[in-house]
């Protein structure tokens, strides 16, 4: 009787631990394919105002990653059976918005845009870098993807500075006002 009761707590366990890695991942897909929705939406913003303008070839070359990045996180969604956010209507429309109301205030506020978003994109993706690390069955796969999407990141973080980001008119306010957006949709993304 003491073994079956055993058997019963252990079997408990796993399938909780299951559940968990299970939870855990379907959080990461979800936000994730949020986030590259989102990122993919503001760079068409941006396109809309800039694209004939002399950053439209590099707006463009970060607009096509987050492109291929969306298109990797509806695959993940589909192969992994996730459900998306109910937020990805608003989120299309607000990231729109982002961009194109950026790229109205100038070039280098298109820029701040970028920076502020790619700042917090990297952070989020090494948070969750760390907390596949925590699982010793990890989806390699997924982290594999989360890295290289997390270093193209910071490459458009990097383009943005490199462009005059930080010369943007209200450039702190801008940025932090983005970032508290960014973290806000996150949060939310998470859940819903």
């Amino acid at each position: 009787m003491r073994l079956v009761r055993m058997i019963n707590a252990s079997t408990a366990v796993s399938n909780r631990r299951f559940y968990t890695s299970k939870a855990t991942l379907d959080q990461i897909i979800r936000v994730d394919h949020a986030g590259e929705l989102g990122a993919d939406r503001i760079y068409a913003g941006q396109m809309a105002v800039l694209g004939s303008t002399s950053k439209g070839p590099l707006i463009q070359h970060m607009w096509e990653q987050e492109k291929h990045h969306r298109a990797k996180f509806e695959e993940l969604i589909r192969k992994h059976r996730v459900r998306p956010t109910v937020m990805a209507p608003f989120w299309d429309l607000a990231a729109f918005a982002l961009g194109a109301g950026t790229a109205l205030l100038g070039e280098k506020s298109a820029m701040a845009c970028t920076v502020a978003v790619e700042t917090v994109i990297v952070e989020h993706y090494n948070d969750q870098l760390r907390t596949l690390l925590e699982d010793p069955e990890c989806n390699k796969e997924l982290m594999e993807v989360i890295t290289k999407f997390r270093n193209e990141e910071q490459e458009h973080h990097d383009t943005g500075i490199d462009q005059g980001a930080e010369q943007a008119p209200y450039y702190k306010l801008l940025s932090e006002a983005i970032k508290c957006g960014c973290k806000t949709a996150i949060a939310i993304s998470k859940v819903i």
